[in-house]
Formats: structure tokens, sequence, C-alpha cells
């Protein structure tokens, strides 16, 4: 196992119950790693009910691919780098509009009995939900003029508490590249932040 990466033994009984298509496995990880799907297309769309969409889309396609006998094996043992690398690529999909409504409506009944309390609602009232995707917005304007392959390294690992080898893991590259392009991210945005900062004091 890769220095970096967390060792998780029910994430690989899930996982292991998922190939064989047994949904409890998918039920296991749904309720384990939503929350941080969650919260990682929320910081992508700015959004908590587009981040519903993403999350559950995630989910839904982590089943087809068991179903058609696609899913990989997983290499780290915790599934949580290999669900938000899903999650970015149904995150790009949802952003740029293609994502069809077929597959969200298609949810599992699984998802449905859990949509309530599993997910959660983040804020305790709409202002709150409204102040928290005021702040995102203008966090999100920031980090949108980052390169998008330093924008994913730093949303994977600042915001979503993933190591440096669990996101290099999820992106496919070398651990390497991913801890290069999070500095030049981080430099970049604290630049971008501290101009902002100066303009409004003006």
């Amino acid at each position: 196992m890769s220095a970096g990466v967390t060792r998780d033994a029910a994430d690989e009984v899930a996982w292991a119950a998922l190939r064989s298509g047994d949904a409890e496995g998918l039920a296991a990880l749904f309720d384990r790693h939503v929350r941080a799907v969650y919260n990682f297309a929320f910081r992508r769309t700015g959004s908590w009910s587009q981040a519903e969409d993403v999350a559950q889309a995630t989910f839904v396609t982590v089943w087809r691919r068991s179903a058609a006998g696609t899913l990989p094996v997983l290499q780290h043992s915790s599934a949580l780098p290999w669900l938000l690398g899903v999650a970015d690529a149904e995150t790009r999909n949802h952003l740029r509009g293609s994502v069809r409504r077929r597959r969200l409506r298609d949810r599992l009944e699984l998802f449905e009995s859990r949509s309530g309390p599993e997910v959660g609602d983040p804020a305790d009232d709409v202002a709150g939900r409204l102040d928290d995707e005021a702040t995102m917005a203008e966090l999100r304007a920031a980090v949108s003029v980052l390169p998008a392959h330093e924008r994913v390294a730093l949303e994977l690992v600042t915001w979503s508490g993933l190591t440096m080898a669990e996101a290099a893991m999820a992106l496919g590259v070398a651990e390497g590249t991913v801890k290069s392009r999070l500095a030049r991210a981080r430099n970049r945005l604290a630049s971008s932040l501290a101009s902002a900062y100066d303009r409004r004091d003006r």
C-alpha cells in the first residue's frame, strides 16, 4: 500500500460485496461516504440542490458499473478516492448540462429511502443555506481562475481531505504531480484572494 493511503477494512468488505453484485455493499459505501461526496459536489457547484443531484448520480454510476461487471479492484483500501474521482466526472457532466434527466430520475430505491436524513440538510434553515451558497460563490469565483488540473487537486486535498497519495489515485497521476499542482494552486489562490481583499478595502 502506498504511503499516505489509509487502510479501511470496512470499505474493503463493502467493495468486495459490491463487486459481487450485492446491493448491501453499495448501501454500506453510501452510508459511509455520501456526506464527503455531497460536500465535494457542493464545493464544485456552489448549490446544495445540484450537489444532491451529483451525489445521487455518482452512486447510481457506481451501481451500474457493478451490474455491468466493470467495477475495478479496489487498489488502496479506502473507496473514497475512487468515489470522488467518479464525483468529479459527474460534476463536470452536470455543469456542462450533459447529464440526462433520465439518469437522475432513475434513482435506486435504496437512495430514495435514504434521501432525507442520511444526506441531511447542511443548514438549519433556508437563510443559512443561502448564506452558505453566497460564501461558496465568492470562494468559487477565486478558484475558477485556476487551471482545471490545479483546481481539482486543491478540491480533493484541501476541501475533501484526501492525502496526496489518495488524490493521485483519484486523478490517475503520480503523487508528485498532485503535490506540485497543489502548491501552484495555493500560491495562485492566495494571490487572487489578496488582490480581491485589497480592492474591497479601498
